[in-house]
């Protein structure tokens, strides 16, 4: 079970959003480069990034605090970045960076085409990040709900060959509020892909939880402002996760 700390880059800081609202966002470093230098040396053995301002730009928006980030990483652990990717050179661009995974969330779902062709043009590096409420899928920025249930994207994705697929609980995002675990396991038991969990970690009982159904096919979850505000310890998370996954 991996436990993937995010970097969320609003205006080229490290922020955290509540439930994906940019006025709600709290900075925690000026220097995002130096928050993964941290996590790598807590432990972290992929890094999530997420390029806010992109996400609604709709093209990355963050590039010189990512290859902040990618020269400090270099080829230590890979690196995963969604927000604002739209087009196959923008994918391009982003793996010739040296990023190891692309995250196509909003995209996906409205032009399924190009998901299709950024998975046959670069296989092994696509993640689709499905955002959910109710089981229902939301775009753009979480600001519309589709009819979309996110089983049936999930599967339809995987038969196009995307290598996983995050699934966000877009009610817990942010709110510490504990892991949706019942909606993470029906949408991993209905796939082959893995699965990584995100929305609400908040203490070692939600890792506890996640691995008990890690032979469900969740592979990890995403650390977000639990970890940057003390109310999870990143390096005790993945000792435990390390333990019960023996």
């Amino acid at each position: 079970m991996l436990i993937i700390p995010a970097i969320d880059l609003k205006d080229g800081q490290c922020v955290r959003l509540k439930q994906g609202l940019m006025e709600q966002a709290t900075v925690f470093s000026d220097s995002p480069a130096e928050m993964a230098r941290h996590w790598i040396a807590q432990g972290a053995r992929r890094l999530h990034l997420v390029d806010l301002n992109g996400a609604f730009a709709g093209k990355p928006k963050n590039e010189s605090a990512i290859k902040a980030i990618l020269k400090v990483v270099g080829d230590d652990i890979p690196v995963q970045l969604g927000g604002g990717i739209r087009d196959l050179d923008t994918i391009e661009r982003c793996l010739d960076d040296g990023l190891t995974y692309v995250i196509i969330g909003t995209a996906a779902v409205k032009n399924p085409g190009f998901l299709h062709d950024a998975c046959t043009a670069f296989p092994g590096h696509i993640i689709v990040g499905l955002d959910a409420k109710d089981g229902k899928v939301a775009t753009d920025g979480w600001s519309k709900l589709t009819g979309h249930d996110v089983v049936d994207l999930g599967k339809k994705f995987e038969d196009y060959g995307v290598e996983s697929i995050i699934y966000t609980d877009i009610g817990r995002d942010g709110m510490l509020s504990g892991i949706n675990i019942e909606a993470t396991v029906r949408l991993a038991q209905a796939l082959t892909i893995p699965v990584i969990a995100s929305g609400g970690l908040s203490r070692l009982e939600d890792i506890r939880a996640l691995c008990e159904v890690e032979g469900e096919g969740v592979v990890g979850t995403i650390a977000g402002r639990a970890v940057y505000d003390g109310s999870l310890d990143f390096r005790a998370a993945q000792q435990m996760a390390d333990e019960l996954g023996r």
